[in-house]
């Protein structure tokens, strides 16, 4: 076999190596989730994180190698995710991409995760048609772009405070939901009704988010009403959080005038922001472009897969963590 990308993704809490050719099919991945590490602490504890990418990086990589039956030489590259993220766990991951590279001979490529959550969509078959509006919303980002093609990005805006996937977390803590807080959410949301009064944080301002002010109010009507129903709260958050980011989207679609609208990270696997979505894109009349839901989430063959471009355009930046990097930067 051969024309593969050896992606390796530690931006955060999950360890995970994938294989992927040009056209996006993934040759074989495993993700080692930390979720029992970090549980008791209601978040992800970084040193700990790092800590536990060491111990299972070099044994997935195997993993992933032997199951594909793959050998060095069958590999075009090998991507590893640069930032933003932790620190201590992207510095994991662009040793281990450093040392393979100079072990076996094969160029390394520092990834943008902001680029490969992009690049999501592309992932088994997928397309996007460009121009494009992209919508990023994770744990750790909530920002929208436009893009001109699949190198060219202009940021229209991003959260001031919290990314709506933090704040899921958050208000799932609230609700005594656990973690990971999106999905738990989202399936009370499904038998609540959306009937408490939530602010819907700057959804007419331009394209910033905030939602810390959101989060805030859920808190604070939790506090006075200790027995209020967890699914109509979560209906009510859920519904909180559509509107605004429905409103930045048909803002975008309006302006920019798009062939696609492009959904991507974690939050992207919502049943209710894919549905809110679809809406809007039929309203414009553009294609909704969605990661398969096993790739919304942060995973290695999203990494594998943008990189893929940094190859074909000879773009080949430092093996150097940078835990605040911009989508607007290779």
């Amino acid at each position: 076999m051969s024309g593969l990308i050896l992606g390796i993704e530690t931006s955060c809490d999950d360890t995970s190596v994938a294989l992927v050719d040009r056209s996006g099919h993934v040759a074989a991945i495993k993700t080692v989730s930390q979720f029992e590490i970090h549980e008791a602490f209601g978040g992800v504890y970084p040193e700990l994180a790092s800590r536990a990418h060491l111990e299972v990086i070099l044994p997935t990589v195997q993993e992933v190698m032997t199951a594909a039956s793959v050998t060095p030489d069958d590999l075009t590259a090998i991507g590893v995710t640069r930032g933003p993220g932790l620190i201590g766990s992207l510095l994991v991951g662009l040793s281990t991409a450093e040392a393979l590279s100079m072990g076996w001979g094969v160029p390394a490529y520092g990834v943008n995760h902001l680029r490969g959550h992009i690049r999501s969509v592309e992932l088994e078959g997928g397309k996007t048609e460009f121009p494009a509006v992209i919508m990023l919303v994770s744990g750790g980002h909530t920002l929208i772009a436009e893009l001109k093609d699949p190198w060219s990005y202009r940021l229209l805006g991003s959260t001031r405070d919290d990314s709506v996937g933090e704040s899921y977390d958050k208000v799932a803590r609230m609700l005594g939901l656990g973690m990971p807080g999106g999905p738990a959410i989202d399936r009370a949301a499904q038998t609540g009704t959306p009937v408490l009064r939530l602010p819907r944080p700057m959804k007419n301002d331009a394209y910033e988010f905030s939602f810390s002010g959101l989060k805030s109010s859920v808190a604070r009507h939790i506090e006075k009403h200790p027995d209020v129903s967890i699914e109509d709260m979560s209906a009510s958050f859920v519904a909180a959080c559509m509107d605004v980011l429905t409103a930045k989207a048909d803002r975008a679609l309006t302006e920019c005038k798009p062939r696609s609208l492009v959904i991507v990270g974690g939050v992207a696997a919502s049943r209710q922001l894919r549905e809110a979505m679809g809406e809007v894109a039929g309203r414009h009349g553009v294609e909704l472009c969605l990661p398969p839901m096993k790739w919304a989430t942060d995973n290695a063959a999203m990494i594998a897969m943008a990189t893929w471009d940094y190859v074909e355009r000879g773009v080949q930046p430092e093996l150097m963590p940078k835990p605040n990097l911009s989508l607007e930067t290779p």
